[in-house]
């Protein structure tokens, strides 16, 4: 027995309504197959916890309301036409032949060698399809994925359905937003970390253009923050510098740059990118938290440099304090 077979028949052996004839194949097959016999489980479950919910009986006006909708659609019903009597009577000549198992085995047979006949007809005049494709142009893309694959009725031919990832080029300024996209694409996109670090520093040099990374047009705002995150936790010194160079001139006007900076300064591992963020943040001293962040690193980093040019940066706020 198959499992296509044998699923249709745990549907029915769970409402009793199973043949005799076929239970015993049917367990047979549970015997052997795992997940026949997971699907038996799961349904007998499913019947177990059916079971425990109340049976709620019809009210006798959904009864009778139900009863006239039903008689009002047979009144409703056209006559049937010649055709649809024909199919009538022959789905009930079918269901006769039920008791007849002679009969019924003689119509399987002829219908399986007329099928047969039939099949093996069609194979034989069936179209030949072109011999198969050989990619010779590599270059015009390397396959993404396969969407589909058709046995033909000649088993020598196979159709396959594929996809292709087909590269692609634009150019236009840092100032196009196009360009700019595709640049915060690449620093998560990148095919290697050459790539993710050359789309930090033109970031960094769109920040730097007239149009600047300020405001809500051509997602200026976006390419600031996608700078700002590259700074906060790419794992490269050399791109976080990147990052810094494009975010210099927002450390006035955005708390969020000016807070990532002070982080940096606390805990980036890199003596480079904390000297830069030093320098950075002396346009901004009289800030209350930069020179309380200040006066920590002066005292306690481990770079004599970097402790020495926080000193002198605190000493450009001793007139504010």
């Amino acid at each position: 027995m198959k499992c296509e077979i044998a699923q249709q028949n745990i549907i029915l052996a769970q409402y009793g309504e199973l043949p005799d004839e076929y239970q015993f194949p049917l367990e047979q097959h549970l015997n052997t197959c795992d997940d026949c016999r997971r699907e038996w489980n799961a349904t007998l479950a499913l019947q177990e916890d059916l079971a425990l919910l109340p049976m709620v009986e019809p009210s006798p006006n959904l009864l009778a309301a139900s009863r006239m909708a039903l008689d009002e659609a047979l009144d409703a019903i056209p006559e049937r036409s010649a055709g649809q009597r024909f199919w009538g009577n022959a789905m009930r000549w079918f269901g006769n032949i039920q008791s007849a198992p002679a009969l019924a085995t003689l119509l399987i047979g002829v219908g399986f060698l007329g099928g047969n006949f039939v099949a093996r007809y069609q194979a034989a005049n069936a179209p030949k399809l072109p011999a198969p494709v050989i990619l010779s142009n590599p270059s015009a893309g390397s396959i993404a994925s396969v969407s589909g694959i058709v046995q033909t009725p000649s088993k020598d031919i196979v159709q396959v359905q594929y996809n292709r990832l087909v590269p692609e080029t634009v150019q236009g300024s840092l100032d196009d937003p196009q360009i700019r996209q595709l640049l915060m694409l690449g620093t998560h996109l990148a095919s290697n970390s050459e790539v993710h670090a050359q789309s930090v520093g033109l970031m960094a040099d769109a920040c730097r253009t007239p149009q600047g990374c300020v405001g809500g047009q051509d997602g200026a705002d976006e390419l600031r923050k996608a700078l700002l995150t590259e700074f906060r936790f790419d794992k490269s010194p050399a791109v976080r510098l990147k990052a810094l160079a494009g975010l210099q001139s927002y450390v006035g006007q955005d708390e969020q740059v000016r807070d990532a900076l002070l982080d940096s300064l606390m805990h980036d591992k890199s003596a480079d990118v904390r000297a830069q963020a030093v320098s950075m943040l002396s346009p901004v001293q009289a800030d209350s938290s930069v020179r309380q962040v200040l006066r920590t690193v002066s005292s306690q980093d481990v770079n004599p440099a970097i402790r020495n040019a926080s000193f002198q940066v605190l000493q450009g706020t001793a007139n504010i304090e």
